[in-house]
């Protein structure tokens, strides 16, 4: 009877992961074939739809403005949350957890509300239609710095005290023993940032106004406002802005996991 009922049990749970499967991968199915197919009387397969997407969208250009933003963006993220997560995980100073509350209260203020001070900020700083308008307000994050502080107290101390006694400095075991041990939750940071960066349309479309330094973002937006009637041009744009996220986290979801489980909340 036991075994019955384990086995019914694994056949409902398959068929209720199955369905939420299908559930979940529709939308990306019909956008699929949506772009593969014309939408006149005679429906064909064609893949005219992404060659005609990647023209009109300026999309060479487009990947290349979205790239630099996000690899600048994830480079300055992992520096910045390293060492303050290392500074909240392991060193000893008045107010540290205070300053802990503070950065984890941080991550419930939308990026809207703080718009008007970063854009004022950055026109003092003449930096409105350049690249650094959309870096720096992702140079540093309260998610990445919490995020790696959670990581580097997963990770024995008794590492950095040998270390300290052969003569390494804080930098020195940073860099060259808790930096390496901590590739799970750099990935996974990276990965967020990434992401994040990629598919923000906000910061472009306020920081900027020149054609130069359209993303990927934008250039969607301005599918939407000229060809809504041509669902497959469309539908075509949309999946060549998702395939650099699609790759990057195939690649990297094995670290990603990995990151995400490691870093639970620990005192």
């Amino acid at each position: 009877m036991d075994k019955f009922t384990n086995s019914t049990f694994k056949i409902f749970s398959f068929i209720l992961l199955f369905g939420g499967l299908i559930i979940i991968l529709s939308p990306f199915i019909f956008i699929l074939y949506t772009s593969f197919f014309s939408t006149g009387t005679e429906s064909k397969f064609t893949f005219q739809y992404y060659q005609l997407a990647w023209e009109k969208g300026n999309f060479l250009l487009a990947f290349a403005n979205s790239g630099l933003v996000a690899i600048a963006s994830v480079f300055f993220q992992v520096i910045t949350s390293t060492l303050a997560g290392y500074a909240l995980a392991r060193l000893k100073f008045r107010g540290k957890n205070f300053i802990i509350l503070l950065i984890i209260s941080t991550l419930i203020i939308p990026f809207q509300v703080l718009v008007i001070p970063i854009f004022l900020i950055l026109k003092w700083g003449h930096l409105i239609n350049t690249y650094w308008a959309l870096i720096l307000p992702s140079a540093a994050s309260g998610f990445g710095i919490f995020l790696m502080r959670q990581y580097f107290i997963s990770i024995p101390v008794e590492l950095e005290e040998a270390a300290t006694l052969d003569g390494a400095n804080s930098l020195q075991i940073i860099w060259q023993i808790l930096f390496p041990l901590a590739k799970p939750a750099i990935i996974t940071l990276s990965l967020f940032t990434f992401i994040g960066e990629w598919n923000d349309l906000f910061k472009p479309l306020v920081f900027t106004n020149t054609p130069n330094l359209t993303t990927v973002q934008l250039a969607l937006a301005s599918f939407q406002e000229q060809f809504t009637s041509n669902w497959s041009l469309l539908m075509a744009a949309v999946i060549i802005a998702t395939i650099p996220v699609i790759i990057l986290f195939i690649f990297g979801q094995k670290q990603f996991i990995q990151g995400v489980s490691d870093t639970g909340i620990k005192n």
